[in-house]
C-alpha cells in the first residue's frame, strides 16, 4: 500500500469513528459517546491553555524580530545552545530541585509512615499542619523564610542570642540555605500525600509475619515494607521534581540560585528583554518535563500508585 492509500484509509477510519461516536448504533460506539463527552472539557481547556500557547511560544522562539514577531530565524536556539550562562542555568536547577526532591521525598516517607502505622493522638491536625504548604503561594514561602533567617527573623536573633554573634552575619535567608528550606517546606506535603495513599496498599500481613519470624522493626521496614512502597516513592519523586522545577515566587523573592523559572522571568524583564530565547527555554522546559514523566512512569509498575 502506498503512502497515498495508507492515508486515505487513515482519514476514512477517523471520519467513520467520529460519525459513529456521533450517531451510535451499538452499546460500544455509545460507550465511546460517554467518554468523548466526558473527556471533550478537558481536551477544549487543554487546547486553549496549553497546546495553542505551545504552539505560540515555538514560533515566538524562531522568529527574526522578537518584537513584532516577524519573520524566521534560529538566534534564539543558537545562543540557548552556545551560551554557557544558560547551561550552568540548567545545570543549577536539576542538581538544586533534585536535592530538594530527594529529601522531601526521604521525609515524606518518615511522615507517611508514622502516620500510617502508629495512632497519633490529634492525627488530623498533624495532617492538615503537614499538608498546609500546599495552599500557600511560593511568595508566602518564601517571606516565612525571611520571618525565621532574615536578618531580624526569629531563628537568626535565637541563634545570636545564643552564640554572641552578630544577626546580620547569621542571616540565611537569601542564602542558599534558605532557599533550599523553602522548596523542602513546599514539596513535602507533595511526597507525603502520595507516600498516604502508598502505605494504604501495604501487605500488613506480611509485615506481622515478618515480625512474627524474629524480624526487627528495621528490618521488616527495609525487607517487607520498604518494597512494597517503592512504586509509591518513585511517584513521588516524580511528582515533586516536575512540582520542584515549577516553582517561582520562592525564588523570585530570594533569588539566592538562579534557575529556570528566574531565568525566563530575567529574559522577560526591561532591561534584558528576550522574549525569543524566554520561549526557546519554555520549549525545552515542557520537553524535559514530559519526557522525564514518561522515563519515570516505567519505574512504577503498581496500578494503585497514579500521579
Amino acid at each position: 500500500m502506498s503512502v497515498r492509500e495508507s492515508a486515505s484509509a487513515s482519514v476514512r477510519r477517523a471520519a467513520t469513528l467520529a460519525s459513529t461516536t456521533v450517531r451510535p448504533t451499538t452499546e460500544r460506539e455509545r460507550e465511546r459517546r460517554r467518554i468523548a463527552v466526558l473527556c471533550l472539557p478537558f481536551f477544549a481547556l487543554a487546547l486553549v491553555a496549553g497546546f495553542v500557547p505551545l504552539a505560540m511560544l515555538a514560533r515566538i522562539s524562531l522568529v527574526e524580530d522578537p518584537i513584532w514577531i516577524e519573520g524566521w530565524s534560529l538566534g534564539a536556539w543558537e545562543t540557548l545552545a552556545t551560551t554557557a550562562e544558560y547551561r550552568w542555568v540548567a545545570w543549577n536547577t536539576l542538581w538544586f530541585v533534585g536535592l530538594a526532591t530527594g529529601v522531601s521525598v526521604a521525609l515524606g516517607v518518615a511522615v507517611a509512615h508514622v502516620l500510617e502505622k502508629y495512632d497519633l493522638p490529634g492525627e488530623r491536625l498533624v495532617v492538615a499542619a503537614v499538608s498546609f504548604p500546599i495552599a500557600l503561594p511560593g511568595i508566602i514561602v518564601a517571606y516565612l523564610i525571611i520571618v525565621l533567617l532574615g536578618r531580624q527573623g526569629l531563628v537568626t536573633n535565637a541563634v545570636a542570642v545564643a552564640t554572641g554573634g552578630a544577626p546580620l552575619d547569621l542571616a540565611t535567608a537569601t542564602a542558599i540555605t534558605g532557599l533550599f528550606l523553602g522548596y523542602v517546606y513546599s514539596l513535602l506535603p507533595r511526597a507525603t500525600m502520595v507516600l498516604r495513599g502508598t502505605y494504604a496498599e501495604v501487605n500488613t500481613q506480611a509485615e506481622e509475619a515478618a515480625r512474627t519470624l524474629g524480624a526487627s522493626r528495621w528490618q521488616t521496614f527495609y525487607h517487607v515494607t520498604l518494597p512494597e512502597v517503592r512504586p509509591g516513592i518513585v511517584a513521588a519523586a516524580i511528582l515533586t521534581f516536575r512540582s520542584g522545577l515549577a516553582i517561582f515566587g520562592t525564588v523570585l523573592i530570594l533569588q539566592s540560585h538562579r534557575v529556570v523559572t528566574l531565568q525566563i522571568h530575567h529574559e522577560t524583564s526591561v532591561g534584558s528583554y528576550n522574549p525569543d530565547v524566554a520561549a526557546a527555554i519554555g520549549i525545552v522546559y515542557v520537553v524535559f518535563i514530559v519526557a522525564f514523566t514518561f522515563v519515570g512512569l516505567r519505574f512504577v509498575d503498581d496500578d494503585a500508585v497514579e500521579i
